[in-house]
């Protein structure tokens, strides 16, 4: 059964447009975890616009779960995993300004460099993950810098989901058989929803996990966080 892990930047974002503590992004990972989700990711930026660094200390202790910290291994972000030792850290290349992540790592440009940070997250047990784009190049450059997965980049599945659902699979999916042929976990996320998951899910050999946010939460607002959760882990298995 490949694993749900539920990212809770939104509920952040709510909470912090209105200031206070509601809703409470600790007691929303304890209650996403009660209804059966296996792991639960955040995605600290440096402007703390939705998950602030102080949450990620509130969370460490609490989630009982896999905790995945995502983001750009820029100096104080490296600090904020180290101090905290996430079973799973997911290296995003982000620019600062940017709405969402929106591109996978340049693996061979930037191998030294992942090859430095992942050897200081390795050190301290940490399981390291790499963001990438479904390209066979890049998941090659991914295995020489000695991460332990890679997270495919699923936007481009999901916009082409909507017209050519089986064209857009293909990529990923071989993908997924070179990455398991290197000896790598794979994980996947972005703009994936209950639309598009069961068939991404039955046609992507050797899935260990998905991450799942904005369209989890959005989803929820009509049906519910617990059954939406419970229809994602349906569709997982």
């Amino acid at each position: 059964m490949t694993r749900l892990s539920v990212n809770i930047n939104k509920i952040a974002t709510l909470r912090n447009a209105r200031g206070g503590n509601v809703p409470n992004v600790v007691e929303a990972a304890q209650n996403i975890e009660a209804f059966g989700a296996e792991g639960i990711t955040v995605h600290p930026r440096p402007d703390e616009r939705h998950i602030r660094y102080q949450d990620v200390r509130d969370l460490v202790n609490v989630v009982q779960t896999e905790f995945n910290i995502e983001g750009n291994p820029n100096p104080e972000f490296m600090e904020l995993v180290l101090q905290n030792k996430p079973a799973q850290v997911t290296l995003v290349p982000d620019a600062e300004d940017v709405l969402t992540s929106n591109a996978g790592w340049d693996t061979i440009k930037h191998k030294s460099f992942l090859q430095e940070v992942i050897q200081s997250f390795k050190a301290e047990g940490i399981r390291t993950s790499i963001f990438v784009n479904p390209d066979k190049k890049w998941i090659e450059g991914a295995k020489a810098t000695g991460t332990d997965r890679i997270e495919l980049y699923t936007e481009a599945f999901a916009v082409g989901f909507q017209h050519d659902k089986n064209e857009a699979i293909k990529p990923y999916a071989e993908c997924a058989e070179l990455a398991h042929h290197l000896g790598l976990g794979i994980n996947a996320g972005h703009d994936l929803s209950l639309q598009n998951i069961q068939f991404f899910k039955q046609n992507m050999p050797y899935l260990d996990e998905v991450s799942i946010g904005h369209a989890l939460i959005a989803e929820s607002l009509y049906e519910g966080l617990e059954s939406v959760i419970k229809k994602y882990l349906e569709f997982l298995k």
